[in-house]
């Protein structure tokens, strides 16, 4: 058309379609690659959880490694150690007023233990009163402690002693299930001794007979120790 003065893009710019037209092409990671990559990161994961299971666990073990491995000398403990530990037993025992309890449900809290049949001769009455003496001796740690008395026969308990085991727990349990679980010293007596059970319900200590106050002191100094180590991880009561 006479007139027009109109001209195409390509004309204007010279040389714009000879330019290549560019792209950027991202690589892909090869198969090879992304295993590696995955496996490096589940190992990551499991130290992860390594380490924070070994933070969680540290203050029982620093506990139980400073009782019984860094003992200077001098300071060695008057109850004999029970090697291996010996877990509570399922056993099932009877209240008084003849309930069952089963042991394993006193795990959660330090258990002094004395055993003697219910018809309480002259030293399961001592046991008995040195064993809530020594509870109360711990002061604000009292409640971290329970004293126990197990029975192992059908003798009646006399209802003049009853008022004095209001905080006690006493159970009736079977003689021979008892006998494998704890034992006495070599030519000792069950009824001798006074036992520790740590709060995760192992039988740990063993206390030589004794009832002079020296031996009640060298006891009571032993259960202090215990409480102490035990106290960054050991709570009163038990877990529900």
């Amino acid at each position: 058309m006479s007139g027009s003065n109109s001209s195409s893009p390509a004309a204007a710019e010279p040389g714009l379609l000879e330019q290549p037209l560019g792209l950027t092409v991202h690589s892909l990671p090869r198969p090879q690659e992304a295993a590696v990559a995955d496996e490096q990161r589940t190992r990551r994961g499991r130290r992860n959880m390594l380490l924070m299971a070994l933070v969680c666990a540290a203050p029982v073990i620093a506990s139980y490694f400073t009782y019984y491995v860094v003992r200077p000398e001098g300071r060695r403990s008057y109850g004999e150690l029970i090697e291996p530990q010996r877990p509570l037993p399922s056993i099932t025992g009877t209240t008084l007023d003849g309930r069952p309890v089963g042991l394993p449900s006193l795990q959660g809290q330090w258990l002094l233990v004395s055993v003697a049949g219910g018809a309480c001769d002259a030293q399961c009455e001592r046991h008995l009163y040195l064993q809530r003496q020594l509870r109360e001796g711990l002061g604000k740690d009292k409640d971290r402690l329970d004293w126990v008395w197990l029975v192992p026969d059908d003798a009646p308990v006399r209802a003049a002693l009853q008022p004095a085991l209001q905080q006690a727990t006493v159970l009736r349990v079977d003689a021979a299930q008892l006998a494998r679980w704890l034992a006495p010293a070599p030519g000792r007596q069950l009824s001798d001794h006074l036992y520790v059970v740590d709060p995760r319900g192992h039988w740990m200590m063993r206390f030589p007979p004794g009832d002079d106050m020296d031996a009640a002191t060298k006891v009571r100094k032993d259960l202090g120790r215990l409480m102490r180590a035990s106290a960054g991880w050991d709570k009163p009561g038990r877990a529900n």
